[in-house]
Order: C-alpha cells, then structure tokens, then sequence
C-alpha cells in the first residue's frame, strides 16, 4: 500500500514537473532587483556560463542591480553580479555583455584619446549611448572602476541630468558621494542654495560622508528647522566628523554664539559659502589658485567686483579669468563702458586706438560699436575688437558675443563684403544648427528617399520612390555613384528595402575599403568597443563634415554589427542636403 502511494506521488511529480515552462521562456525582469536561479544541468536557451560570466543572449531585455545565483548539483553558490547605468541597451541595438569580449586595457586607451577630442554634438551623443547603458564591465576591469568611469565622464561634461538619472536608477554603487557632492557642489557655485538642499533626497544611509552630512545640517537652518540641525550637530559631532569651523558657522546660524570666525575659508565650497554668509561687508579678491567653482559661485552671486577702474592690472586678471570660463564674459564688458574717454578721443577712435593700452582699446572700440547707429560702422568696429581680442589671445571672451551681436543685426542687413565671414561666425555657435533639408531627385543621397530617415515615411512609400529615382538615375549615363550613395543603399538595403537588379553594388562597393582592424572588432564580436571606434573616427566633425569614404564605411560597419539607432543618428546629419 506504502509502495503504491509512493508510486502515485512519484508520478505525480513527475507531470507536474513536466509541465512546468522552462527557465529559459520566463522573461528576466532586473528592474526588481529579483534573484534569478540558472539550472547548469538544465539546457537553457537564454542563458549559458561562459568563463565565470553570465551571458545573455541579445534579445533579452536587460535592467540594473541584477543578481544570480547558479547551482551545480547539490551545492548552491550565490554570486551578486550587477550592472550600472542609465539606457537600456536593447535602445541601441546593445546586450548586457557589449563589453565582455574587449579588453579593459583597450577601453582606457580609447577614452583617454577621446578625451584629447572636442567632441561634435552627434559624437557626444553616441559616446554617451554607449557608456550610460547598462552592461558588465570590460574584461580585467572591476564594477567599481566601470562606475567610476560612468560618473566622472558625467562629471566632465556637467551632465547633472545624468547624474540625477543615475542616482534613481541605481541605488547603491561605489562613488555615490561623489555623485551627490557634485550635484550639491553645482547648484551651491549657482547660488542656488534651495535647489541644493532638494539634492539632499540622494543622501541615504549608505553614504558615510561628512562633507555631504555637513550640508545637510546646513539645509536644516536655510529652512528654519534648527531643533533637526542642533541634533545632526550633535550626532557629527559624537561621530568626530565635524570641525571647528563648521561648528563655529552653525552655532552663529544658530543663534547659539553672537561671534564668529572672519577669515575666509577656501577648503571647499561649502566653506566658502559659509564664509560669505556669516562675514560682515564680505569681500574676496579670486586669484589664479582660486578653485573654478569658487569662482563660479562669485559670478552666481554678484561678488565680483572692481572697485577701482584705473587698476589694469587688476582687469587683466579678470580678462584671463574671463577667457578661462572662470568670469562671466558679461563682467568684461561692463567694466570696458565704464571706463571713461573724452569727447574728441570717442569722436577719432579709429584713429587714435592704436595708441592706447590694450585694456583701453578694447573699450574704446566697444564703447564706439554701442554708440553708432549706421550698421555698416556697427559691423566694421565688431570685427575691429575681435582683432583686438585675439591680439592679446583673448578670442575666448569675445567669440560668443561677436557671434550673438551679428545674429542681432541680422545677416540680411550685414554688407556683403562681411556676409561670408559673418555666416560662419553665427554658425559656430548656433549649436546642432544644420539648416533645413532640401531634397534633391536627381542625386540619389540627396533625394526623398532619405525621408525615410528623416520624416519617418511609411516603407511602401518609400519602395515606390526607389524604384522611381533610381529608374531615372540609371538614364543618365554620365551619373557617378558616389560613397555616400553607397551608404544609402546599404542602409536601406538592411532595412529590407528591394534595391534594382542592374544596380551593381558589389562592383561599386568594391572600390572602397573598410579598415581591417575595426573588422577584426565585428569578428570579436566587440560591439561597444567598435562603436567607441566611430566615435573616434567621427571626432570633433558632425558626420556630414566627412569624407563620404568615411561615410560610407561607417553606415557599413554599424550595419554589420546591427547598430541600428545609431547608424540612423548618424545617416540623418551625413547624408541630407541643407539649407
């Protein structure tokens, strides 16, 4: 009896055993943080073990703060494997493993050169695609040395949008302090004291750091909650994590000491800060050492002064503060109208500027440009003071404002003999400007089928038009298939469109080489790393500054690897014809 109910029970197992969906048709969700049990002994169709690293197949959905646990027969190992960033990668054609077959090594030495790089928008864009989605670390690279690499590129560039996003979706990483400081740090040197204390929200638990505790004190008494600060101060203060100087600062704030200390302190920001609002009549003369975001706080809350004009010395060490980034350009020209000239020299300014120090003819001629009213004497003395900036390497000050002050009076209205010079001036800092598309039929890169990639135009729609322009192409004999021709049609082909038979793309293709090192990186299948090389290659230049070999070679390398989204960033800037 005992033996038969064994047998049932057994068998019963059995079925419902058997009935079960395999681990493999269960869609991983990492976003909660869920642990996730691969079986070794059991055949897996998403994943599989390979070198001590978990590897996920491409089309798998992939989300932060994943951990794992593998058994092998009877002993169970748990191992916490996370992932940090901001994207999905699947947004970009990625997987969680882009990095797992390249070399730490490699990814520093690329970086390291990108960093050299002044980095076009649409450069910055990829690179950004890249670094911010989620995946595990290259190899020989640790998660803390990855992260690291995430928060300080964020950092560099001022990304504090980033940054918060990387503070919501990632819980608990190493460099989170850091993180935060920085957050705190921009929006003190703002001047923006309310929106820092908002930051506070980031500080948990997990971090232990004074600087940060400290600030949160501070917020305490910038909202009237003194009772909260005084119990945080004490708290610090029995941890040994506070100082004189915070102690003397709070308890002033406080109410609780009449006296304060009056020297300056520049440690950190925070100091700084706490100086400037506890020292009667504060006054701070920035020099070369001061820190970038002192100087940044001394713009944000007006403490720049001069108060004696005749002292040049003094206004040099502004104007090289200016050309910096340390001094807000605006200051510049404010002191350049207050300094005074008589009436007969402002009368003979062309005349007589070239007989003046240097601080004083600049703002002889600034002064000049403001009080003419004929535009065409307007434009003359604008680009009379830009020669005067770059004299003195001072272009830095000046570029924006010469750029901004053309664009006022309007291209149109400009004298000819300056249009051209003047249209690349408002170019260069009219940021992503690229002009409208003006599409051309008669030239195969520039016609509407690109509005496929530009206006999202329904496929059967556009088919019609291939098969229509390139039928009126193919009648001209003297028509010549260009590189950038080439990178359409093997854009489009890729995206399932039917190019003609009699158009021979093999032959044409043939003429122009793909560098062999980058397609030794498909064969390695190390994805993220050869788009780190475009990225390179692409440089300082918008992708329709290059040649259109390049052009063609990349829409070729980022179709072969299946980057997709990032190949149409890049064909919507290289390809269209602008105006």
């Amino acid at each position: 009896m005992i033996s038969k109910s064994y047998n049932f029970l057994l068998g019963l197992f059995t079925v419902i055993f058997l009935s079960l969906p395999s681990i493999g048709e269960e869609e991983i969700d990492i976003w909660k943080n869920k642990k996730i049990e691969v079986n070794e002994r059991q055949e897996n169709p998403d994943v599989s073990k390979n070198d001590n690293q978990i590897i996920f197949k491409e089309n798998q959905k992939v989300k932060p703060s994943q951990l794992i646990k593998i058994e092998d027969g009877l002993t169970v190992s748990t191992r916490e494997t996370k992932v940090f960033g901001i994207y999905d990668p699947q947004d970009f054609n990625f997987n969680l493993n882009m990095w797992s077959s390249t070399k730490a090594e490699d990814v520093r030495a690329s970086l390291k050169r990108i960093k050299k790089i002044n980095l076009s928008k649409t450069s910055n864009e990829i690179l950004e695609n890249i670094l911010l989605s989620f995946s595990y670390p290259p190899m020989g690279m640790g998660n803390k040395e990855f992260v690291d690499l995430k928060i300080n590129w964020m950092i560099e560039n001022n990304r504090n949008d980033l940054i918060e996003n990387f503070l919501k979706q990632n819980q608990e990483f190493d460099g989170k302090s850091k993180a935060v400081q920085f957050l705190v740090d921009e929006n003190i040197s703002e001047a923006n004291i309310q929106k820092g204390c908002e930051k506070i929200k980031f500080i948990d638990s997990t971090i232990k750091d004074s600087y940060l505790e400290k600030f949160k004190i501070y917020c305490l008494v910038f909202n009237n909650k003194n009772s909260q600060a005084q119990l945080l101060l004490d708290l610090l203060r029995e941890q040994k994590q506070s100082d004189q100087f915070f102690d003397d600062k709070i308890n002033f704030l406080l109410g609780i000491s009449d006296k304060t200390i009056n020297k300056i302190n520049e440690e950190n920001l925070l100091n700084f800060y706490l100086s400037s609002v506890t020292i009667k009549d504060f006054k701070y003369t920035p020099t070369k050492k001061t820190k970038k975001e002192i100087w940044r706080f001394l713009n944000a809350a007006n403490l720049i002064k001069l108060e004696d004009l005749n002292d040049k010395k003094r206004i040099i060490e502004l104007e090289i503060a200016a050309d910096n980034g340390q001094v807000d350009q605006k200051i510049i020209f404010d002191i350049y109208r207050q300094i005074k000239f008589n009436l007969n020299t402002l009368i003979n300014a062309k005349n007589l500027y070239q007989t003046l120090e240097p601080i004083d003819a600049r703002s002889l001629i600034y002064q000049k440009y403001l009080l003419s009213e004929n535009i065409n004497l307007k434009v003359e003395y604008l680009f009379l003071l830009e020669e005067l900036f770059k004299k003195d390497n001072l272009q830095n000050i000046y570029s924006k404002y010469l750029s901004e002050s053309l664009k006022k009076i309007g291209l149109k209205n400009i004298p000819k003999d300056y249009q051209e010079i003047a249209k690349k001036k408002i170019l260069i800092y009219e940021e992503g400007s690229v002009g409208k598309v003006k599409y051309n039929d008669k030239i195969l890169h520039q016609s509407k089928i690109i509005k496929f990639y530009l206006e999202n135009e329904e496929q059967k729609k556009v088919q019609k038009d291939i098969d229509k322009i390139f039928k009126k192409i193919s009648k001209n004999k003297k028509y010549f298939y260009s590189a950038k021709d080439l990178a359409l049609v093997d854009a489009l082909k890729k995206d399932g469109f039917i190019i003609p038979e009699n158009f021979k793309q093999a032959e044409l293709s043939s003429k122009y080489d793909v560098p062999k090192n980058l397609i030794q990186l498909i064969r390695g299948n190390q994805d993220a790393f050869l788009a780190l090389k475009i990225v390179e290659i692409i440089g300082e230049d918008e992708p329709h500054q290059l040649d259109p070999e390049t052009i063609y070679f990349i829409t070729n390398l980022l179709n072969q690897i299946d980057l997709i989204n990032i190949r149409n960033k890049f064909l919507v800037s290289a390809l269209p014809q602008r105006v």
